[in-house]
């Protein structure tokens, strides 16, 4: 027999056959019922359907590793505020520096001296909200839409704030790290202000837990060869050209 939670479960299935999305108070209010009522519904057992950072999404996109900024910021918190102390040390007094989205960046600005007076460029939410409460810090944020899966702001026109700036500094995150595809994302959108950081920064910086060694995500960023160093928190065991920051090294 059909429960009343089989029965919302299957309209919100059906509904995601027209949208690859559905935010939980609209899903809401399309059943008639109280978030709460939703999020209880999604975790007393398997469904065909999942609450991924607010959405509501099918199962199969979540298999495919659709990537939310929300869902990320407590996984591998350990990991992160490592390479967040390791990645801080090696930014100097007067720099300008890139700092790229994703959730271990703001570590790395965590991590950075209160009265340390440096320049910082970013095109990320929670990397902004992050460096504003740097008192010595200027922050310049490059703007335009805003993404709310991976909460960043996307150029609308040309020229973008990066082709005015020749970064010290940029530090590159990855949820992919890989010998023959080099290092890769979830999302297509964040591929144009990465390039340019690359392009732009005398340094470059690719940040990755060791978690990310091996993976291989849709968006590629750049062959490994295009980074002067790995900061993480274990040595990659096959890239032997670039430089790793570890715990134990000097």
């Amino acid at each position: 027999m059909e429960t009343r939670r089989d029965k919302r479960i299957n309209m919100l299935s059906q509904a995601l056959q027209r949208t690859a999305k559905i935010h939980l108070k609209e899903a809401a209010q399309l059943l008639g019922v109280s978030e709460m009522t939703i999020r209880r519904d999604l975790n007393e057992g398997s469904a065909a359907v999942v609450l991924l950072g607010g959405y509501i999404v099918g199962d199969g996109l979540r298999k495919q590793s659709h990537y939310f900024v929300s869902d990320q910021q407590a996984q591998n918190v350990d990991r992160k505020r490592l390479l967040g102390q390791l990645a801080a040390a090696m930014i100097h007094a007067e720099e300008t520096v890139w700092f790229d989205c994703g959730t271990t960046i703001p570590w790395i600005i965590d991590a950075i001296d209160d009265d340390l007076p440096f320049t910082a460029v970013c095109c990320a939410m929670n990397t902004f909200l992050a460096l504003k409460e740097k008192p010595a810090c200027r922050v310049i944020l490059c703007g335009g839409e805003f993404r709310p899966d991976n909460a960043i702001f996307t150029p609308l026109g040309q020229p973008s704030v990066m082709e005015s700036l020749c970064p010290d500094k940029a530090f590159i995150s990855a949820a992919g790290v890989d010998l023959r595809q080099g290092a890769s994302c979830y999302n297509l959108n964040e591929l144009p202000i990465k390039h340019l950081a690359l392009q732009r920064s005398r340094q470059k910086f690719l940040v990755a837990d060791s978690s990310k060694f091996g993976q291989v995500l849709s968006a590629r960023i750049a062959p490994l060869s295009a980074f002067d160093l790995l900061i993480s928190d274990a040595p990659h065991p096959d890239v032997l050209p670039i430089a790793v920051t570890s715990p134990g090294s000097d």
